[in-house]
């Protein structure tokens, strides 16, 4: 029997994230608690948050560029260039 005192935390997340995570958590056998605790715990022993934060999607303007790209290369009427050379005077015409 483990001789230290827990205390309960309050934090506030949306509900759709909530659900998710406590799926997810069951599927690995833990609960919210247990994976708060592993996050909270890892934090310490690393002296960090303990991944990558980044981005988790693509910007907009990125999926509108990739859009353009993908309807272009389908494009029989599309111009192209053999060379950036060609490309660039193509530019400055």
């Amino acid at each position: 029997m483990s001789t230290r005192t827990t205390i309960p935390i309050q934090i506030r997340v949306d509900k759709k994230t909530k659900d998710e995570a406590n799926e997810l958590f069951e599927e690995l056998g833990t609960s919210m608690s247990g994976a708060v605790n592993m996050f909270l715990k890892q934090c310490v022993n690393t002296g960090s948050i303990p991944f990558r934060i980044k981005k988790p999607h693509p910007s907009k303007e990125l999926l509108e560029a990739m859009e353009e790209a993908e309807a272009l290369a389908k494009d029989p009427n599309a111009s192209t260039y053999d060379s950036s050379e060609e490309f660039w005077a193509a530019m400055e015409e």
